[in-house]
């Protein structure tokens, strides 16, 4: 009988968790890796579009050539690469051109997946003792990943873009770091977003959905991580104050068209625009107890006053999504997931002209602002902090693990 009672509590320890046959693997993540599979088998044989940009600037950062070194951004503002990047591309080096490449598109990918698994236990966290169906939960992760991992793969194969790879997934971790009450990881990985890709700035707000006290400390990681890694190339080479002014061509899909921005490259005034406008609206974001939408906010500035419209950009605005579909809200089906790719994806593929693809933007970013930001919702709460008191952190501990280990 009492095996029989055994038994019968595995399997539904087994259903409630989503765990296979005992093991530590969970259906909805087998799913998510073979889809994964699945579309980097597809888009790797045209992968690799921008590689060389990481092999050029890795060789260059650790090379004594008179345009290497920390000379490197001053002679190459092509290069908007952050030297985080640039070291992680060096571990490819040893490796042939076609061989590192592929090493790096495999790594990256599988860095979506783990991401995916980050944002299931950050939920997991986010709701812990508010009765959430973990189960649910994991329905919702699943349903949001199908719609995250094309973009995901877009971005890791078909670009290569370790850089914004880098970026996303440090956010990730600061994110992740934020739920458990991590203020100094909170901007230590923050910082290396930014030093990864300088766009990551936007994210920046998600310091302040940390309690106050602790605001300070985390800032200082933040800031000092980020002067180490970027001060040494200003001070060994004042004209890397010229790589911050470096143009792209407008291109005639931007959002830019739409607010009759017609420079052939880009205005002096978008970039601190760009930045100013995600540090401003992922602000209000936490000021209204809404940081879930830090990312989608951020990356929505990007898309609307960036002059380009690579594809890849989209992958940032996925993760927003990603984050707001599974932690902002309690919704099954993550709408958001999936209206992001279908207009943002979708329409460059499908509405022929350039000022359709331009509108659509526009609109994208307008209305789920708009959404995030104002529409009526459930009640988000503060993430548990150290401040939150060591007798509530030791009773909760246990529940913790148990959710890390099983849950989302």
């Amino acid at each position: 009988m009492r095996g029989s009672r055994t038994a019968r509590t595995a399997t539904d320890y087994e259903s409630a968790t989503g765990r296979i046959a005992g093991l530590p693997l969970r259906r909805h993540h087998v799913l998510l890796v073979a889809w994964t599979v699945l579309w980097f088998f597809l888009v790797e044989p045209s992968g690799g579009f921008s590689w060389h940009y990481l092999r050029q600037g890795e060789q260059l950062l650790f090379s004594d050539h008179p345009d290497g070194g920390l000379a490197l951004y001053a002679h190459h503002p092509e290069l908007q690469i952050g030297p985080v990047s640039l070291a992680v591309a060096r571990l490819t080096a040893p490796f042939s051109a076609h061989t590192g490449q592929l090493i790096a598109e495999a790594a990256m990918s599988g860095l979506g997946l783990v991401m995916l698994v980050l944002i299931g236990r950050t939920a997991a966290l986010y709701y812990l003792g508010t009765g959430t169906n973990h189960r649910r939960l994991q329905q919702r992760l699943l349903i949001a990943g199908l719609a995250f991992i094309p973009m995901w793969v877009e971005v890791s194969v078909r670009f290569a873009h370790l850089d914004d790879v880098l970026a996303l997934f440090f956010t990730t971790l600061a994110v992740h770091a934020l739920a458990r009450g991590k203020p100094t990881m909170v901007g230590v990985y923050l910082a290396l977003a930014v030093d990864s890709k300088p766009w990551a700035i936007a994210f920046a707000p998600l310091i302040l959905a940390l309690p106050r006290p602790a605001w300070l400390r985390s800032a200082l990681w933040f800031v000092g991580l980020v002067a180490i890694a970027w001060l040494p190339f200003y001070l060994g080479n004042l004209d890397t104050l010229a790589a911050a002014k470096f143009t792209i061509p407008n291109q005639p899909a931007s959002a830019l068209r739409w607010f009759g921005v017609t420079d052939p490259a880009t205005p002096w005034w978008d970039r601190p625009t760009q930045f100013a406008l995600g540090l401003g609206l992922g602000t209000i974001a936490v000021w209204r107890g809404r940081w879930p939408a830090v990312v989608l906010l951020g990356a929505d500035a990007r898309i609307l006053l960036d002059p380009s419209v690579y594809t890849y950009y989209t992958a940032s605005i996925l993760l927003g999504t990603l984050l707001w579909d599974a932690v902002g809200q309690k919704r099954l089906v993550p709408w958001w997931s999936w209206i992001a790719l279908a207009a943002l994806y979708g329409g460059t593929l499908f509405i022929p002209s350039d000022a359709g693809r331009g509108f659509v933007r526009l609109a994208f970013v307008v209305v789920s602002a708009a959404y995030v930001l104002f529409w009526p919702t459930q009640q988000t709460r503060r993430p548990r902090t150290p401040a939150d008191g060591e007798g509530r952190r030791r009773s909760s501990r246990r529940r913790e693990r148990v959710l890390t280990g099983t849950g989302a």
